[in-house]
């Protein structure tokens, strides 16, 4: 069964930081282009961060780069997502998600082309 699961979510303080996991079962992270997606309360799914395959190339979005770090272990399967500096508006639920064949990060996050999404974690931050 394939499925991946994420975890690290919870209550921060502005400023704060928190470290998402995901953890891939059931497949290989190899070949795949990987991302976190975020979702604020009435408001549509965003791309935050995608990785392609290799790791070699990322994207982040505008109001996360300098803040957020993405990485991946392929040999453990799993996919991080480091945030510092955290603000209101981070707040929301992050979906790790996974694409396969040779999709750009860039289109990954942009497009929310995905083929399997994460149940998603919940981030809240307050002051």
């Amino acid at each position: 069964q394939l499925q991946l699961v994420e975890s690290g979510g919870g209550l921060v303080q502005i400023g704060g930081s928190l470290r998402l996991s995901c953890a891939a079962s059931g497949f290989t992270l190899d070949d795949l282009t990987i991302g976190w997606f975020r979702q604020a309360p009435g408001k549509g799914r965003e791309g935050v961060s995608c990785s392609s395959s290799g790791g070699s190339s990322t994207m982040y979005a505008d109001s996360v780069k300098g803040r957020f770090t993405i990485s991946r272990d392929n040999a453990k399967k799993t996919v991080t997502l480091q945030m510092n500096g955290l603000r209101p508006e981070d707040t929301g639920v992050y979906y790790c998600a996974v694409r396969r064949g040779s999709t750009s990060p860039g289109t990954m996050c942009s497009t929310s082309l995905v083929d399997y999404w994460g149940q998603g974690t919940q981030v809240t931050v307050s002051s």
